[in-house]
């Protein structure tokens, strides 16, 4: 009777899987846009100019940051995520409309159309956030636990990639069709639609209650930024100089990926999303295995692999054949998505109980903010010193990415291997207190 019990807690309701696959595909399907759509409809419709991209990623990674930090310890106050769900899709889905709409301002003067496309990018990052980071990741670790979050883990690792092969093969194609402001009014009214949906359909975790600091918001804001956290549970620093580690790799070269293909490799829009969808749809079941392991704990293995397998990719990428672009996204994505399911699995384990929501604040300072600040800011000049010469449909000059650009990615990933080699140490600490216990 005991172990039918366990079971049960180890296990997640069907409801609760449904609501997780609709909103977290959803809204990775809202992010997929901003990391790779939106580039290239800078690119057609306001300049190739990647600086623009990197103040657009920047930027869009602060107000993420900022935005979960705010509203996370908002919604760790009241003990509620529904309302922070539901709210955020709606105005997300708004302002991904609003970005379309750019294309219509006047372009006499690329610096202030730049700064408005920057700005609208920045609001609707920050509403996404508002409902995934602050809302709707802290749920799906309030209904889980240490034994069934590796399963959560793959689904939040698989949903991005599952994101850009519908991204990459469909929304190519609809663009062609609709171009770009009718498709982002399409998107954007879907991710409204499943806010609504989600303020039906989402229920509290039994246990979540409200953690009010006595000494008020601003104080329990600022808890988070306390260093004496990070003294006493080493295991989340490390974890999170990891995520910084990979993803300051990941943001060199991902923002700019789509455009290295359609620009420099010469694929049409449509054939580019084609070919990095079927190379990222062959490595989805490579999380399932890393599920496996993760379950066990054997983190430093599945993350030591799967860095290699990323910086194999990486280079294989260059190697100009559209085989081996395949195979390239294959090896990079079968990386990024073992290593980003094993990482969100390890800090969700890491965070204290009442503090969920604002935890997932320092998740992305270090998975989205640091990394897409620092990585940008490599990419930017080095296309402009190595890139090539290209004009886009408005007679705009910029650049289009070169292979160095993926070469220092896969340099940049090695220093992944610091950060995990301290991250292995400490688990093994962990571990040895726990077995004297």
């Amino acid at each position: 009777m005991k172990n039918l019990e366990n079971k049960n807690e180890n296990k997640i309701s069907t409801k609760n899987w449904v609501i997780i696959w609709i909103a977290g595909l959803a809204g990775q399907l809202c992010w997929n846009i901003e990391n790779q759509w939106f580039n290239t409809f800078v690119y057609a419709k306001i300049a190739p100019n990647p600086s623009i991209i990197s103040w657009m990623v920047a930027v869009s990674a602060i107000l993420t940051t900022l935005a979960t930090f705010l509203l996370g310890t908002l919604s760790d106050r009241k003990g509620k995520r529904r309302p922070f769900i539901a709210l955020g899709y709606i105005f997300w889905g708004v302002f991904t409309i609003a970005f379309g709409a750019l294309e219509f301002l006047p372009k006499n003067n690329i610096i202030l159309l730049g700064v408005f496309v920057v700005l609208v990018d920045g609001v609707m990052s920050f509403f996404g956030s508002f409902g995934s980071d602050a809302g709707l990741n802290p749920w799906t670790t309030d209904i889980s636990n240490e034994k069934n979050r590796g399963g959560i883990g793959g689904a939040i690792a698989v949903q991005p990639v599952i994101a850009t092969i519908v991204g990459s093969i469909g929304f190519g194609y609809i663009i062609g069709a609709v171009d770009y402001f009718g498709f982002f009014i399409i998107m954007g009214v879907f991710i409204a639609l499943i806010g609504i949906y989600c303020l039906f359909a989402v229920k509290e975790a039994p246990d979540l209650k409200p953690n009010k600091d006595p000494k008020g918001y601003w104080h329990q804001f600022a808890s988070a930024f306390n260093f004496k956290i990070f003294r006493e549970n080493k295991m989340l620093l490390w974890t999170l100089i990891t995520f910084a580690a990979f993803f300051i790799s990941f943001d060199i070269y991902f923002p700019h990926i789509l455009n290295y293909f359609i620009y420099t490799k010469g694929y049409s829009v449509g054939n580019a999303g084609l070919i990095f969808g079927i190379g990222l749809l062959v490595a989805i079941p490579t999380t399932l295995l890393a599920s496996k392991f993760i379950n066990k704990g054997k983190f430093a293995v599945v993350l030591s692999i799967s860095v290699i397998v990323n910086i194999i990719g990486l280079l294989v990428i260059t190697i100009p054949n559209i085989v081996t672009l395949v195979i390239g996204i294959f090896f990079v994505g079968a990386g990024y998505m073992c290593v980003y399911q094993t990482l969100t699995v390890m800090v969700k384990n890491s965070y204290p109980v009442e503090q969920r929501a604002q935890f997932e604040g320092l998740r992305l300072l270090f998975f989205v903010c640091i990394p897409m600040v620092i990585g940008p800011a490599i990419a930017s000049p080095l296309i402009k010193a190595t890139g090539l010469p290209m004009t886009n449909e408005y007679g705009e000059s910029g650049f289009a990415p070169s292979n160095a650009l993926l070469y220092v990615s896969a340099a940049m990933a090695l220093l992944t291997f610091i950060p995990i080699y301290f991250a292995n140490k400490e688990q093994k600490k962990v571990e040895s207190l726990k077995n004297i216990d």
